[in-house]
């Protein structure tokens, strides 16, 4: 269903009022195109204007018993002159692009991410130098605690001072490598956001943000072997797996000598509120307040990032999944906080809206989640803006506007 409404009750879309022409479904052609959005029980959107109908389309409707569905203007394809215009946005072997060019790499990143400037230059060097404590922790090198308070220090600075930014950069970074420390930066980022949004003393922050950048390093001392499978994991690889927490804590505690406070929210972070989880089955508060931030940010970077074993999320899809815990996993305070900071469609996710245009969300709004402020990439009549040339609109105000949908932005330029 498509998702509107200025609420958190996020409404259906109303077509109250309009004069809405029926289609039958056995009526529908693969190929067919519409002027107008085709709608599925007045309130759905099964297809935008100008985008043709799939097979997988029609046989979607079929399996689900919908007998017909509904659009404004002409009651069939689009006229001979209309169809003429829509083909101007497919390419020369008649299938559709969305009114995207089909090299877009550049039109869906961020100006800084890809010339490598500004803040996106401090987000990069947070990772290389995590790296290097990651590098010296998996050859058990000895290292001091010290280099990791700094990045800590400077990476709470820093999203102090370039918050959406940085949040922008866990969906729109363009990174090669450096896979473990990607992860722990971006659980760090993340777990920053939710312990200022919950008015956390200031060394309580610096303790999570310590504990998240070292979160997983016990994942260092894993073979690499298992940590890469992508296929299913064997009884016995599973259990080793689930120990990582404890050589996370032996190494945050004994090795980097770190308190309770910052060594908990590596052994804590796979509880779950319910007691389900692991290595203790601790349960509800029982469970370091820091690891359940840590849990919920770390569950989302791990659903928005490139696996062995999987592809990535899109960031919509993601919050789905942690809006959907039903007080299974996460403390339902901190997932209140987390869409407080994240919003429905993550900041850096790219949506596609009810008018065919392209966009990439900018902002976001704890009272208005399905309303972010946007910068449009490709607009209505098919025109791509490059270097934030587009228009800045906020879905607040611009009340015709709606997201239909999030876009994964490697589909959009055929990488998968």
């Amino acid at each position: 269903m498509v998702l509107g409404g200025d609420g958190e009750n996020f409404g259906l879309r109303s077509l109250e009022g309009r004069e809405m022409n029926k289609i039958l479904v056995k009526d529908l052609k693969e190929g067919d195109v519409f002027s107008t959005p085709v709608y599925i029980e007045g309130d759905s959107l099964l297809v935008p204007a100008g985008i043709a109908v799939k097979e997988k389309d029609i046989s979607r409707l079929v399996s689900w018993g919908i007998e017909e569905v509904e659009t404004e203007g002409p009651p069939r394809a689009a006229k001979k002159e209309e169809l003429a215009e829509i083909l101007k946005t497919m390419d020369p072997a008649g299938k559709e692009n969305n009114n995207l060019p089909q090299k877009t790499s550049n039109m869906t990143s961020l100006p800084e991410v890809h010339e490598k400037k500004g803040p996106y230059r401090s987000y990069l060097e947070l990772i290389e130098r995590t790296n290097v404590i990651c590098d010296t922790i998996a050859s058990q090198d000895e290292l001091e605690a010290s280099s990791i308070g700094i990045i800590a220090s400077q990476l709470l600075q820093a999203v102090r001072e370039q918050r959406n930014s940085f949040i922008a950069y866990i969906l729109g970074g363009e990174i090669e490598g450096h896979d473990m420390a990607k992860s722990l930066v971006n659980t760090a980022i993340l777990s920053t956001l939710i312990a200022l949004d919950m008015k956390l003393p200031h060394h309580k922050v610096l303790q999570v943000v310590t504990g998240a950048l070292l979160h997983d390093v016990g994942m260092l001392r894993m073979p690499k072997e298992i940590v890469g499978k992508k296929g299913g994991l064997s009884e016995a690889e599973l259990q080793l797996i689930q120990s990582h927490p404890l050589h996370t804590y032996k190494i945050v505690s004994k090795e980097l000598h770190y308190t309770d406070e910052v060594s908990h929210i590596a052994l804590h972070h796979h509880e779950r509120w319910d007691g389900e989880g692991y290595p203790r089955r601790l349960s509800g508060t029982d469970i370091d307040m820091g690891a359940r931030i840590v849990s919920v940010a770390d569950a989302f970077e791990a659903m928005v990032s490139q696996k062995p074993y999987r592809n990535s999320m899109i960031g919509y899809q993601a919050m789905k999944n942690i809006l959907a815990d039903n007080l299974r996993r996460f403390d339902p305070d901190v997932i209140k906080a987390f869409i407080r900071v994240m919003g429905i469609y993550p900041i850096g996710s790219i949506i596609l809206l009810n008018n065919g245009a392209l966009a990439r969300v900018l902002n976001v709004k704890s009272n208005a989640p399905l309303r972010p402020t946007i910068r449009i990439l490709v607009d209505q009549f098919g025109t791509v803006f490059m270097n934030d040339e587009g228009d800045l609109l906020d879905l607040l105000v611009e009340k015709s506007l709606f997201i239909s949908r999030a876009v994964d932005p490697k589909t959009i330029a055929g990488k998968n």
